[in-house]
């Protein structure tokens, strides 16, 4: 075997390695938390931790019979499929004019939003929603998630517009095209895998959102998210429930990412190399 094939043996060895390291590091908690939602509460906190226990679904149950569980994931559908649909709606024109235009300052903008904490915008828009009588609405809680979603939609889709190469908009315009039609008819069905990409992340990101469905809701619009709160308690955590709670949470955006991992590859790809 010579010294190059050598090397290259290990360099694979070390890249299955790295993988294997990384998988154990990001699944271990997952793992752990699934575990933990059929244990015992007191087995969940016990010290050593017990690998070896006997399951039960008496937290799932408990979680159903405690609370409107049900009610709480119909309301994080509402307000998650709400948000991603009015970030989609109006990041993609966005992302489109910024890379039509090449004026960036437009997306920097909402990165910075993005970035900023999420208290920054809580005050602004509890004052807000409470002088419009929408404090606990669906509305308020779709209009402040989408400050998360649109971002997400405009710098994932950045990359996909940019890969486009400008010859094909340039023919459609000597062809009479408008701008909006060139948009609808040829960037959006050349970027389906990162509109994909985008609505994944987006659903994720503002399914999992905490700080404005805790502030911004009520009882009859509280999310998945918010309502696992209330297994917290000041003397003691129902931490068998929680987990329950954490596992249910933790299903759509995983189901979801599965039925589309194909779409979601190729997108992440997508603007990697520019035609």
């Amino acid at each position: 075997m010579s010294d190059a094939q050598t090397t290259d043996r290990w360099i694979r060895w070390l890249n299955t390695l790295q993988l294997v390291v990384a998988g154990i590091i990001i699944l271990t908690p997952t793992a752990w938390m699934v575990m933990s939602s059929f244990k015992p509460s007191f087995e969940v906190t016990a010290y050593p931790p017990t690998v070896i226990f006997s399951p039960t679904i008496q937290n799932y149950i408990e979680l159903t019979k405690t609370t409107p569980f049900f009610n709480y994931a119909i309301n994080s559908l509402i307000v998650t499929v709400g948000s991603t649909s009015l970030g989609l709606l109006f990041g993609i024109p966005a992302a489109f004019a910024v890379s039509w235009t090449r004026i960036s300052w437009p997306a920097i903008l909402t990165l910075a939003a993005r970035m900023a904490p999420g208290t920054l915008f809580l005050l602004p828009w509890y004052v807000m929603f409470r002088q419009v009588d929408l404090i606990g609405s669906y509305t308020a809680l779709i209009l402040s998630h989408a400050v998360i979603t649109l971002p997400i939609v405009i710098w994932v889709l950045l990359p996909s517009f940019d890969s486009i190469p400008r010859s094909v908009f340039e023919a459609a315009q000597v062809d009479g095209c408008s701008v909006t039609r060139i948009l609808w008819r040829i960037a959006i069905p050349l970027v389906g895998s990162g509109i994909a990409v985008s609505a994944i992340l987006a659903f994720v990101f503002s399914w999992n959102y905490f700080l404005f469905a805790l502030v911004l809701s009520n009882g009859d619009t509280k999310t998945l998210i918010a309502a696992a709160f209330n297994f917290v308690g000041e003397g003691s955590t129902q931490w068998g429930a929680l987990m329950a709670a954490a596992t249910l949470i933790a299903l759509p955006p995983l189901l979801l990412a599965t039925l589309v991992q194909r779409w979601l590859v190729a997108g992440l790809t997508l603007g990697a190399v520019k035609g």
